[in-house]
């Protein structure tokens, strides 16, 4: 007779995952909140949000990946960043309407689960969600085998939160002369990886120490993407804001395009702040053309706040509080 065949033959082991789940059961009830009232494990997360501040509360949602900055992360074998990466990412995307976000759940898929390797992203999970005050409230743990290869993962977020329905950030009050500050980034945050890895990596191994970057290449391409959650808030508490954009997949204009009309133009003055130099070190390897760049990266802008010129000087002013870099960059035509 033939030897009975079980689950995990076929290369899932349910009590890996189930042992992964209590192993970092703590580090993520860390990250509660007063409004959880369910614990890791139930079929789903259970949160009981306040309404006392609102007077029109509006839920805001987004789910995101970290995209191909993943492969990165697997040649340098450095697992406990890129978690930080998705929530983070989550987090400015409903910040930059006005939101304050509530709870997080996320999704981690591999062939074969590697405790160790789960366990340095779930922790880069809990780091971030608790940086920003936000619940991780659930999950889910896929092990499939066949459809990664072997040492590969990948992630996926939901974040929601929530904004007075008079207070929500939508692009709806920019006008013709407002003024454009950016916020510095950390780097490629958590997109353009694509177009990088296939410059760099051409060239350079991940480990090679490049004497522009003051690091290896590996690195400076996992510098964590920053939260600008802190700021903005501040910034709404302390003048007036007309829009934010989050400077993702599409570059400065392609995203900044999202809070304006379609008679208003934003104008940038593209020499108005320095770019990291992993920028420059891709472009100059590259040979990658200047409207190009603009288009696949940030270059050193991970968030913009759009403003009458009344409230520069505040917006500055917050910035330098949370230790930021900020530009003047650019204006609404």
């Amino acid at each position: 007779m033939k030897k009975p065949i079980t689950y995990k033959d076929a290369g899932v082991n349910i009590e890996k995952g189930d042992s992964l789940v209590t192993s970092i059961k703590a580090s993520i009830e860390e990250t509660h909140t007063q409004g959880v009232i369910s614990s890791i494990g139930g079929f789903g997360g259970l949160f009981q949000p306040s309404f006392e501040e609102y007077k029109e509360p509006v839920l805001v949602s987004s789910v995101d990946g970290v995209g191909t900055k993943l492969i990165v992360a697997f040649k340098m074998g450095v697992f406990d960043t890129v978690g930080q990466d998705l929530v983070n990412h989550c987090v400015n995307d409903i910040a930059v309407c006005g939101a304050k976000p509530l709870f997080f759940l996320d999704y981690f898929s591999t062939g074969h689960l590697e405790t160790d390797v789960a366990t340095d992203v779930l922790k880069g999970f809990t780091i971030a969600c608790k940086e920003n005050g936000v619940a991780l409230i659930g999950g889910e743990t896929a092990e499939m085998p066949d459809l990664y290869q072997k040492g590969e993962f990948d992630l996926a977020g939901t974040i929601v939160g929530m904004v007075d329905k008079s207070n929500i950030i939508d692009g709806s009050r920019v006008k013709k002369g407002d003024i454009c500050i950016g916020f510095e980034s950390t780097g490629l945050h958590t997109n353009g990886y694509s177009l990088a890895r296939k410059v760099l990596f051409e060239t350079y191994d991940v480990h090679d120490q490049v004497e522009e970057l003051g690091e290896s290449v590996g690195e400076a391409l996992l510098h964590t993407h920053k939260s600008y959650l802190g700021i903005i808030q501040d910034c709404i508490a302390s003048t007036e804001v007309h829009a934010f954009s989050h400077i993702t997949g599409g570059g400065i204009e392609g995203n900044t395009s999202r809070v304006l009309s379609k008679d208003q133009t934003l104008v940038m003055d593209w020499d108005s702040w320095v770019w990291n130099p992993i920028f420059s070190l891709i472009q100059k390897t590259g040979s990658i053309e200047e409207a190009e760049m603009r288009k696949a990266f940030n270059l050193g802008l991970g968030c913009m706040a759009i403003v009458p010129e009344s409230s520069v000087d505040s917006i500055l002013s917050v910035a330098k509080k949370h230790e930021t870099s900020a530009w003047v960059c650019g204006v609404i035509q």
